[in-house]
């Protein structure tokens, strides 16, 4: 997701300032002086950044909550975290957590001290309000198709949440960027890759009809990314 390169990375102090538009006052402009080059008044504070950070992991752990009762998967770390839960005696909580462990070093390379400690915090709520639902919500039935539907769906505006406050839940994530960067690759590219391995490897645990319907919520995830999130657009973060 190429998206998350943008969402995360701080602007430039140094950079140039671009020119003015047509048509504006360059006097106006100078006479703004730097404080308004450098202040942006719209960027949320940190009340709210904590409020959105967990209102994203919750509502993303509430989607995960689902695709582990239904017993599908879902692309990104996120993902393989559920797909290892089922082969291994261990929470999904914590087996996400550990997961991400090793991409912390990698985000705080690519992206900086504050994007990975925005994204520790995320990665351990998430885990934690992981092993908390399964305590709290008792389901007796739950069609595939909606729980499937309707988890990616809370798992993507989660994860746009998460975007918009500066913060993300790893994983998958850095290496897009890190191939991007180091390689060329386009991190879109590199993302969707990583995901089809992920719910390839979900033949091996899961039945084929859920691996199809994982494959479909996977997809609906992306599309609520790309059609919500476009930075530069929205001003906030």
């Amino acid at each position: 997701m190429t998206s998350l390169d943008r969402a995360g990375r701080a602007s430039d102090p140094s950079a140039a300032p671009s020119p003015a538009p047509h048509g504006a006052d360059p006097a106006a402009s100078a006479s703004a002086g730097p404080a308004a080059a450098t202040r942006n008044p719209l960027r949320h504070s940190f009340a709210e950044d904590v409020l959105g950070v967990l209102t994203g992991t919750f509502t993303a752990s509430l989607g995960l909550f689902l695709l582990k009762s239904s017993g599908a998967v879902t692309g990104g770390t996120a993902g393989l975290a559920l797909l290892l839960s089922y082969v291994v005696p261990l929470p999904f909580g914590v087996v996400f957590f550990l997961l991400n462990v090793p991409f912390f070093g990698l985000a705080l390379w690519m992206k900086g001290l504050s994007f990975t400690l925005r994204s520790i915090a995320s990665v351990a709520l998430l885990s934690a309000f992981s092993l908390l639902n399964p305590l709290a919500l008792v389901v007796d039935r739950l069609d595939p198709v909606y729980a499937v539907l309707a988890g990616n769906l809370l798992a993507g505006i989660g994860l746009l949440v998460l975007f918009r406050h500066r913060s993300s839940l790893g994983g998958f994530n850095i290496l897009a960027l890190i191939a991007q960067d180091k390689l060329g690759w386009r991190a879109g590219y590199v993302q969707m890759a990583l995901d089809v391995a992920v719910v390839v490897c979900a033949f091996a645990v899961v039945p084929p009809l859920t691996v199809l319907l994982s494959a479909a919520g996977a997809i609906l995830l992306n599309l609520v990314l790309a059609l919500n999130h476009r930075p530069g657009r929205y001003t906030g973060a």
